[in-house]
């Protein structure tokens, strides 16, 4: 039978095994080829705000700007970039070329910023991408055809850029192809007909450019299109093909501004159509009788060259917001049944700009409902209006929605100074009551195609439906002002707050951050295709960068690793029972300073014991931006737990590892250390190769806990103790005092001070006049002390006396 010794040895190697396989997949690097791209891009980018930290260290390991990588190597053994998200961040220049070799890249984001020149065609070279995310920035030139070859985009969102020549046909192989966003853009030649073979294909926005030719019938067999928005562009002579009214699936046709001809086609067995603009036009001929889908919001036909009478089947459409019909060649008498079949909330208007045609009269009696507004200035009707009493519809009428509101905080009544708003604090506005102070998440959200015209009474309904896209209960979600733009576009400002905590913790936040970024929110046919301006942390949540993705290795690639690992761990464990066996000789286990799997069963009263998974997202991944200091020892990080707590989190390097029963002697000691000066113990982590203690973090000045009583005693005593502190705060370990040396000069200190003639009442040195002058400093750094000596401990005695080491604190030291 193997002795227990030796089963030991046993266990230790099996699980060093183990170890060793666990280390050998987390310490891969990311695939050179990608580093060098990253580096080639950083040479063209212009920073002048320095967000970006891509100078030092591995890109993925390392928590680089806006870089998110798969959490763990592929099958090649490498670190992989799985996305760039450099979202509003004042960039200038331009995109390398080397751009390119991210070939496992799934979504590019630079919009927001000021990036020129071309767009470099290598980008069709990365297969995997799926969101192609440039809007808002100045590039220029076409859009290369090896755009064409992507054989996973699904979004391709260009808008607002200086772009230039043809839609490049190659499109038409873009079979996953869901939103084409390139309005706001200079793009020029004819709408490729060949699009219509895309079988996803939702949203076509190419508003505001230069396109020319005609409108492709063959849109019409689309089989999922819902918004084909075109405005402000020139196809001349052109007419809209009557094949468009047998669109399924559409919802919003905007053809506004497009110098179209040709009748109005037939659009009443489109079931779901929303929104109809196809005003600024020169359409002729009679408006279409049949009526339209009850799902209507916006019917606007002005400034054609329409003719015929007002068609009664617009009438009782339930939720009709406008009927715009002015400056054509109408006839007759407007039908009040328009108005009189609706019902009418409390928020919903209904206007009819009838003006500038050729309108006689209102059928029945004109008294329609305070929400409603007509508008028939510039009719024959209004040379009669005190005799057909419609005087109030022939003057001036505020045809306008709400285009421009602030909404009102209701918190206004809590207590100022108990809410810190120079921190960007503020009181939770959906719960005023109770006077909550939270920090919230600031969103900026526009709906690039929405589908109605009066954003009031669908308000509540988006902010129900962003709070159930991004799991938050509706008391978490505040819309705090709307603007409508041009487009019409209209432009949200969003405030988020934390669920009964005053912050967010951080993979609280990485998580909306993604459901923003990465499209996750669910699509909404009314509100239609949006796009994130800015999601600005501040406060508390400034440090805050994103972190990599889960891991890119399939389930049957891992699978595969771990039965090798498990057959290779027993194979040697077999091996080594059987040399055991053989040899019958002892085993004296060495104590590695790595740490070892099996540990011992720490449980230290009145301390948390955290996992790794809670200590890495209170850190943000021990992220560079989050650490506040470094020793011999390891790293101190400043972290956030997840019920808001603020820490110093410090994590052991692995050099520096002690044995399970240390660390868990050393936990006891500094659970057991109580004093106004020192920090408190919070928790640790033993998990995962990890030795990590948290304590309350406090911030401050040097001088704030420095003894004011220290210039009560001689200078000589002074300077040996300031300059014992120097010693002890070197960088590197070896130049560090031992815990005995500490112990001896501080004795030899305190010898001094008893047989001093100067006694604290005659002095006249000043501590901060004299020899010593204290340095205003950051903040005080925090922690445990990095090796306890195992043969000698503190015994610390609270007094009152006059104390000039640790303000209260004993100077009797004694060694055992």
């Amino acid at each position: 039978m193997i002795s227990q010794a030796r089963m030991f040895a046993l266990k230790v190697i099996m699980a060093t095994s183990l170890c060793c396989f666990v280390l050998s997949v987390g310490a891969q690097d990311t695939d050179p080829s990608e580093v060098g791209a990253l580096r080639a891009i950083r040479s063209r980018l212009v920073d002048p705000n320095k967000y970006l930290n891509w100078s030092k260290g591995d890109p993925c390991k390392s928590n680089w700007t806006g870089v998110l990588c798969f959490y763990g190597p592929l099958d090649d053994g490498h670190l992989h970039v799985q996305e760039i998200l450099l979202l509003n961040t004042n960039l200038s220049g331009s995109l390398a070329p080397e751009i390119g070799q991210l070939s496992y890249m799934r979504i590019l984001d630079f919009m927001w910023n000021q990036l020129s020149g071309n767009i470099p065609k290598e980008i069709g070279n990365i297969k995997s991408l799926e969101l192609m995310l440039l809007s808002g920035n100045k590039f220029s030139g076409s859009l290369p055809e090896e755009f064409g070859f992507l054989p996973n985009l699904s979004r391709i969102q260009i808008d607002s850029n200086n772009l230039s020549g043809p839609l490049p046909k190659s499109f038409a192989n873009l079979t996953e192809m869901r939103h084409i966003h390139l309005n706001n853009n200079s793009i020029s030649g004819q709408i490729p007909p060949e699009l219509y073979v895309l079988p996803k294909l939702v949203h076509i926005l190419l508003d505001n450019n230069n396109l020319s030719g005609y409108l492709p019938e063959e849109f019409s067999m689309l089989p999922a299109l819902e918004i084909l928005q075109l405005d402000n562009n020139n196809f001349s002579g052109s007419q809209i093909p009557a094949s468009y009214g047998n669109m399924s699936r559409l919802l919003k046709l905007s053809l506004r501004n497009c110098s179209l001809q040709g009748p109005v086609p037939d659009l009443s067995k489109i079931p779901g159509l929303g929104y109809l603009d196809l005003s600024w036009n020169s359409l002729s001929g009679t408006i279409p009788s049949n009526r339209l889908s009850n799902n209507i919001t916006t019917i606007i036909l002005s400034n054609n060259q329409l003719n015929g009478t007002i068609s009664r089947n617009f009438s009782g459409l339930p939720i009709l917001q406008i009927l715009s019909l002015e400056n054509n060649l109408l006839t007759g008498s407007v039908p009040s049944n328009v108005w009189q079949n609706m019902t009418f909330n409390g928020t919903q208007r209904l206007i009819l700009d009838f003006e500038n045609n050729s309108l006689t009269s209102i059928s029945g009696i004109p008294s329609p409902p305070a929400n409603v507004t007509i508008m028939l200035k510039g009719n024959p009707a209004c040379g009669n209006a005190n005799t057909l009493n419609i005087s109030q519809f022939c003057g001036f009428q505020d045809g306008e929605f709400t285009s421009l509101e602030s909404l009102t905080n209701s918190s206004s009544s809590c207590p100022s100074q108990a809410c810190p708003t120079d921190q960007s604090y503020e009181y939770v506005p959906t719960n005023p009551i109770s006077c909550r102070c939270a920090a919230p998440i600031r969103v900026g959200y526009r709906m690039k195609s929405p589908g109605f015209s009066d954003f009031l009474p669908y308000m509540d309904p988006l902010e129900r439906f962003l709070a159930n896209g991004l799991q938050l209960n509706r008391s978490q979600l505040y819309m705090d002002s709307f603007a409508w733009e041009n487009g019409p576009r209209l432009r949200l400002y969003i405030k988020l707050y934390p669920d009964n905590s005053s912050i967010f913790n951080v993979s609280e936040i990485l998580r909306i951050r993604d459901l923003f970024t990465g499209w996750h929110i669910p699509h909404n046919d009314v509100f239609g295709p949006f796009e994130l301006l800015n999601f600005t942390l501040l406060g508390p949540y400034a440090y805050v960068i994103p972190a990599s993705q889960k891991s890119g290795l399939s389930r049957g690639s891992l699978a595969g690793i771990l039965i090798g690992t498990i057959v290779g761990t027993i194979t040697l464990s077999a091996a080594i029972s059987l040399l055991i066996k053989r040899r019958g000789a002892g085993y004296r286990h060495t104590p590695s300073r790595k740490r070892l799997l099996s540990r011992v069963q720490m449980k230290v009263d009145g301390v948390k014991g955290f996992n790794y998974k809670e200590m890495s997202l209170a850190t943000n991944n021990f992220s560079d931006s989050a650490q506040v200091g470094q020793g011999g020892y390891g790293k101190v990080y400043k972290g956030i737990l997840a019920d808001g707590t603020v820490v110093a989190i410090k994590r052991a390097q692995e050099d520096s590892l002690q044995g399970s029963k240390e660390f868990f002697t050393e936990l006891e000691l500094l659970s057991r250390l109580h004093h106004r000066n020192l920090v408190s113990l919070v928790g640790y982590c033993d998990e995962a190769n990890e030795q990590v203690n948290t304590v309350h973090h406090q911030s401050g000045m040097l001088s704030s806990i420095v003894d004011s009583r220290m210039g009560d005693y001689p200078s000589d005593c002074l300077e040996k103790f300031a300059e014992l502190a120097l010693k002890c705060c070197q960088h590197e370990s070896e130049a560090r005092p031992s815990i005995t040396e500490v112990v001896r000069e501080l004795e030899m200190i305190m010898h001094m001070i008893s047989e001093s003639d100067v006694t604290p009442s005659d002095t006249n040195t000043s501590f901060s006049s004299g020899v010593f002058t204290p340095v205003s400093s950051s903040s005080m750094p925090t922690g445990s002390a990095s090796m306890i000596s195992s043969s000698i401990t503190s015994t610390i005695t609270s007094t009152n006396g006059s104390d000039p080491i640790s303000r209260g604190v004993s100077s009797t030291i004694v060694p055992r």
